[in-house]
């Protein structure tokens, strides 16, 4: 250890551990957090914006100051690694994947990936995203009451095997269903289960083990139809062929965990933030109003293109309030590789950080009556106006999600789509979250269907 490294880490014993709710012999905070995890996190901030605690006998510490958030995703980004919390949760059902792997093969398998979404690539899958989008919304009747939180998810799970892997998995889409419903009880915060090892004899996990045997089956059938064809333009077809810069090609276990990444994340924080999406406008007419206004000005009855996105401004203010108050992919977990100073605190090698973006998203330091859907509010005078880190539904630095542009795109064009043709009446007067793998509704989003 060299001077400078020994006088940094005495200095960093000299700090205080960050504070925290009071933690009891053995069970430390698991009941607490168990009994209500949206209430545990409500009460974070009484401790400031650097909180630590025990859950399940790991060391967690959450970051509530977009500064900090900022400070683990990109500026010292190479201090924090992904949480084996996380890893150990996600191991059986998506494997080593882009989500969870790490070190030099996480950089090998993002190279690989990346070209498949660059900007101009996201155009050439757009043409399935509206015109699924259209037949979804042609199928529907004046009148009749539909599941859209059920709809959105059949639509997006289209929409991402056409766009991304040429296929049509309407065979195996009740295999990818169940699974990623096993996968989001799994995660339940609020369950025991999401503290279990998947190999104890739970109901919970019996049903996770083999909905991902099902899964997996399904996964290894669509690879096999593959198998054999000449490169296309997909983005399958450019996992199987792509080849670094030793001439290697991935391996089948490397690819059949990309695509199970990719099946569940590109489709199922989708159709949440579409759900979510349906539910805000539902509930705030003046908004709904609006958003029509422009629909009807800048489409003028054409179904929308790539084109058409940077024009329809309201659309995109939108989008982004109802993922400000409902982020798909609620929390960024990151494990700390080294002792690190965060807000004056240090935090030990080893603790699970976590940073909520639905307590960040809404927190009235950053954002005047931060619980109400407010999409005026994305002014660019608004955004130059407060930290970065206030704001992160793809989160940020090296690892933000690769698809971003892609479900960027999905979401507005789905919305354009479909809201020219289709306003809804919503029958669910709260919606009842829960953190599962994503936040999502516990009840059915039920919605009456009003041909415009």
């Amino acid at each position: 250890m060299t001077t400078s490294e020994a006088t940094a880490s005495d200095r960093l014993d000299d700090l205080p551990l960050p504070p925290g709710p009071n933690s009891y012999p053995v069970v430390g905070n698991t009941l607490g957090f168990l009994r209500d995890p949206f209430e545990f996190y409500d009460e974070l901030g009484e401790y400031g914006d650097v909180v630590s605690y025990s859950v399940a006998g790991e060391d967690f510490c959450t970051l509530l100051h977009p500064d900090h958030v900022e400070q683990v995703l990109v500026t010292e980004e190479s201090k924090f690694g992904k949480s084996e919390f996380v890893q150990d949760a996600g191991e059986r059902f998506i494997g080593n994947g882009l989500f969870a792997s790490e070190g030099e093969f996480w950089r090998r398998q993002r190279t690989l990936i990346q070209p498949a979404f660059y900007r101009e690539r996201i155009a050439s899958y757009t043409e399935p995203m509206v015109d699924f989008a259209a037949s979804a919304a042609k199928s529907w009747d004046d009148g009749e009451r539909i599941r859209i939180d059920e709809r959105m998810k059949r639509l997006t799970l289209r929409i991402l095997s056409k766009a991304l892997f040429d296929l049509d998995i309407r065979n195996q889409q009740s295999a990818i269903r169940d699974a990623v419903q096993a996968i989001n009880d799994k995660g339940d915060a609020s369950s025991v289960d999401a503290f279990l090892p998947d190999w104890v004899p739970t109901a919970t996990n019996r049903r996770f083990r083999h909905a991902t045997d099902q899964f997996d089956e399904a996964i290894w059938n669509l690879i096999e139809k593959r198998r054999g064809e000449p490169p296309g333009d997909d983005f399958l077809s450019i996992l199987m062929h792509a080849t670094d810069e030793h001439g290697e090609g991935m391996s089948d276990e490397a690819l059949r965990d990309e695509m199970a990444t990719f099946l569940f994340a590109g489709h199922e924080t989708t159709a949440l933030a579409l759900t979510y999406c349906w539910y805000l406008l539902s509930e705030n007419p003046r908004v709904r109003e609006k958003l029509n206004r422009e629909l009807d000005s800048v489409l003028d009855g054409e179904t929308p293109t790539m084109a058409d996105i940077e024009k329809l401004e309201y659309t995109d203010k939108v989008v982004r309030e109802a993922l400000r108050l409902y982020p798909p992919a609620y929390v960024v977990f990151r494990q700390t590789k080294e002792d690190v100073e965060i807000g004056g605190y240090r935090v030990p090698a080893g603790t699970t950080v976590t940073l909520p973006l639905f307590v960040v998203h809404t927190d009235d330091r950053w954002y005047d009556d931060a619980e109400q859907f407010r999409p005026e509010r994305w002014t660019p005078e608004f955004e130059n106006s407060r930290p970065d880190y206030v704001y992160f539904p793809f989160g940020g630095g090296p690892r933000h999600c690769i698809g971003m542009r892609f479900a960027n795109a999905e979401i507005r064009l789905v919305l354009a789509t479909i809201a020219q043709q289709i306003e809804f009446d919503c029958h669910t007067s709260d919606l009842d979250l829960r953190m599962g793998t994503t936040l999502e509704p516990t009840n059915a989003i039920e919605m009456t269907v009003k041909k415009r």
